[in-house]
């Protein structure tokens, strides 16, 4: 009843921080947001995807469906889907299942990858053993 059983569209851009706008707070949407303006301290939240444009400047914590970047931004990012624009700057921890940075974007933090982690190459049988290294009185381990 009323539509809280519709799902709104993730490509939908439910709100807009315009380019002469600024935001300290917390923001929800059922939707996407896009950010042209500056965001200086708090959180966004999004079941869409959050767009920073070139000219924006975010300072925040994010979680959303996607997160797009292409000017600053500093904080944490939790999302499927996290792309650096070639342009953009990001400092901070980015917990993600995808991750794409284009050629001169620029991250300075941690990147987690979400989900299950891949098999390595090889099994750990087939490393070589670590060296040993002498202990205080030059002697090795036996």
């Amino acid at each position: 009843m009323f539509g809280k059983d519709k799902k709104p569209d993730p490509d939908h851009i439910e709100a807009t921080i315009g380019p002469l706008t600024t935001l300290r707070g917390h923001l929800r949407a059922d939707g996407s947001v896009r950010i042209d303006g500056v965001v200086e301290e708090g959180s966004i939240i999004a079941t869409g995807n959050v767009v920073i444009t070139q000219d924006a400047r975010v300072h925040a914590d994010i979680e959303a469906a996607a997160v797009s970047v292409a000017g600053a931004f500093q904080g944490k990012i939790v999302a499927d889907r996290v792309e650096l624009l070639e342009g953009s700057k990001v400092w901070g921890d980015l917990h993600v299942r995808s991750f794409l940075l284009d050629e001169g974007g620029f991250f300075s933090g941690n990147l987690v990858m979400q989900g299950q982690a891949p098999e390595p190459p090889f099994p750990p049988e087939a490393l070589p053993p670590a060296e040993q290294t002498p202990d205080a009185e030059g002697e090795q381990d036996a």
